[in-house]
């Protein structure tokens, strides 16, 4: 039997130890066995979940699901330095590094006044940083984990820049782009346009469609 020593409060650090020992020898099986790919959908499930208790306003909620995710990252912090590859301190180190790096409007001499500057500069940064050479680079780096809308959005967002629509894409492509996709490509555009976010959108058509199902069924019962 491992000992944990009990304390009225506990820390990030108590929660790096706490993890450490259910991934030792004597500490639990299915801890010990997981490995990035096997808990890759926790973290995607913890973050929803996260944002789900932001939505409902709820603090208590938020701070459950807070300690969610971030049970995540130290688990993933210690599979990767069990394999030698890094530690958490190696990942507050890239990240202290990051937001440096791209906060020059605070931490140097650039100058950026207003919310969307600073984006415009954190953009650049980061293109330089990731060595995108191209637009292209640029789109093909937004991640295909994301959320299809979500990716759409910020895709068809940087395109735009460039002066690059949906239109443009129907006219170059060889064939014409046709089916679904094609449509919720041109919707996703559509709620660029209308800054609406595309996944909040349909989150919201699902919501009033199970409302109207729920009065239909309730009429047919009756």
């Amino acid at each position: 039997m491992l000992s944990f020593q009990r304390r009225e409060k506990y820390g990030v650090y108590d929660l790096q130890k706490l993890i450490k020992l259910l991934r030792s020898p004597e500490g639990c099986p299915w801890d010990r066995e997981q490995t990035h790919e096997s808990i890759r959908r926790n973290l995607i499930e913890e973050a929803y979940e996260a944002a789900e208790a932001i939505d409902e306003g709820g603090a208590a909620h938020l701070r459950e699901e807070l300690g969610d995710v971030l049970m995540q990252v130290l688990f993933h912090a210690d599979i990767a330095e069990d394999a030698g590859a890094f530690g958490l301190d190696d990942v507050a180190d890239a990240t202290v590094r990051k937001l440096l790096y791209r906060h020059p409007h605070v931490f140097g001499d650039a100058v950026a006044e207003t919310s969307g500057a600073v984006l415009e500069s954190w953009d650049e940064l980061k293109r330089v940083e990731k060595s995108q050479l191209t637009v292209t680079d640029s789109l093909r780096a937004v991640a295909k984990s994301l959320p299809a809308l979500w990716r759409a959005e910020k895709v068809l967002k940087k395109a735009a820049k460039a002066g690059f629509t949906v239109a443009d894409f129907a006219r170059n492509h060889s064939d014409k782009p046709d089916g679904p996709g094609a449509e919720l490509l041109a919707l996703a555009e559509r709620c660029l346009r209308d800054e609406a976010d595309p996944e909040d959108a349909l989150t919201a058509a699902v919501e009033e469609f199970i409302a109207a199902f729920e009065t239909w069924e309730t009429a047919a019962d009756n």
